[in-house]
């Protein structure tokens, strides 16, 4: 770096001679302006911030109309990505939550683990902050282990968001410095840096931080298969939407009022609120009604509790609508007695899915609950609230500062 300082600055004290001519003047102040740019850089530490610096600098060459403007307005962002390249060294190793061993939370260890090198269609991304689900506890416990398979050591964390910072010889719509978010499908974000993918990934709301963001990939994409993709929800239309006040209870809700269709949702009376705040047309405190007793002749139920909830379900809808649940399967007798369509929905990462539910979200539309932050040591304790499965809206373990942009 300090070459090209000392070069530019050579460059600079050439155009003290040339005073009296007006491009040399105007040449002479861009130099010692991208001397100070310069300097600057040598300050900086975040990646984000050199190619946020470098983007600034690149409308600004759009702004100078001389040829000599132009040219040193480009040659800062090139320094820029050249400096960002040089002067970040990767570590070879990062903290991770890791469980050696099926079990509670108890098997979660804080530890050091390598930082994996993105392969060519990856992206490796420093995490800011990751989601807690309520799957986490269930995969911890090895329920899913004989479904996809024993993948110990285990990094939970299927939600994250953070900054791109290596990028695979194949992937082209990601960049280093790109703020990102995803639905991580083998998890991993339980840990300071994590691999993805451009299928996984997409560019993070500007409205949200990072923390906030990390509570939306999983849930928001869950919501967004079982009403848009399956359901495919519509104006006019009665949407029963159970769990209201959950993860993707909150998401589903939001999602559903966006086609102006009428909700009704479930939650405790502590809930009662938020699913008004969310936009339920009609809220159902289920600890002192049932929901069949109000809920009738609905387009579509969407189920993420499960067991008795999802048995009386199938009564509410009318003839030819949905019952969609995400934790357990149909009930195919039933469907046949109601005259009923159903689905049993695993959600996937979806990137283009995501940017259109940052769409959402930018437009003021829908918008993530977050209930609790916590550090990335505190995961266990996390884990163990997510197994009660009564967590308002999210739960996000912060793993690392917001980057200041």
């Amino acid at each position: 770096m300090s070459s090209n300082v000392n070069g530019c600055l050579a460059f600079w004290a050439g155009a003290e001679t040339a005073k009296t001519n007006e491009k040399a003047k105007a040449f002479q102040n861009m130099g010692g302006r991208f001397v100070r740019k310069v300097r600057q850089i040598q300050n900086l530490v975040s990646p984000y911030k050199l190619v946020s610096l470098a983007r600034t600098e690149e409308s600004l060459a759009v702004r100078f109309k001389s040829a000599i403007g132009s040219i040193i307005a480009a040659a800062f962002v090139a320094l820029a990505f050249l400096s960002l390249a040089g002067a970040q060294t990767l570590p070879k190793t990062m903290k991770a939550i890791v469980a050696h061993e099926y079990g509670g939370p108890e098997v979660l260890k804080y530890e050091e683990m390598p930082v994996a090198e993105p392969k060519e269609n990856e992206i490796l991304v420093r995490v800011i902050a990751s989601g807690v689900n309520p799957a986490d506890p269930l995969i911890l416990n090895g329920k899913y282990a004989k479904e996809f398979g024993t993948h110990l050591p285990l990094i939970l964390g299927y939600d994250m968001a953070g900054v791109v910072v290596k990028t695979g010889a194949k992937v082209t719509k990601l960049k280093v410095g790109d703020p990102v978010y995803a639905y991580l499908l083998w998890g991993g974000g339980w840990a300071e840096y994590c691999i993805s993918n451009e299928g996984e990934s997409a560019i993070k709301p500007k409205s949200l931080s990072f923390t906030d963001t990390a509570s939306v990939p999983l849930a928001a994409l869950t919501a967004w298969q079982a009403l848009i993709d399956i359901g495919k929800i519509h104006a006019g239309q009665t949407a029963l939407i159970h769990g209201g006040s959950g993860g993707v209870g909150s998401f589903a809700i939001q999602i559903a009022k966006v086609p102006d269709a009428h909700v009704i949702a479930t939650a405790s009376t502590a809930n009662q609120d938020l699913l008004k705040q969310l936009g339920a047309d009609v809220a159902i405190d289920y600890t002192k009604q049932k929901f069949e007793e109000i809920a009738h002749d609905v387009d579509l139920v969407l189920d993420p509790v499960g067991r008795d909830t999802l048995a009386r379900s199938y009564g509410v809808v009318k003839k030819g609508g949905m019952v969609i649940t995400i934790v357990s399967r149909c009930d195919e007798t039933e469907l046949k007695k109601h005259e009923i369509r159903g689905a049993s929905l695993s959600s996937h990462p979806n990137a283009a899915e995501l940017t259109e539910i940052t769409k959402l979200i930018e437009a003021g539309k829908i918008k993530p609950v977050v209930s609790q932050v916590l550090p990335l040591t505190d995961a266990a304790r996390a884990d163990a609230q997510a197994a009660t499965h009564h967590t308002r809206g999210k739960i996000v373990l912060k793993i690392a500062d917001e980057p200041k942009s």
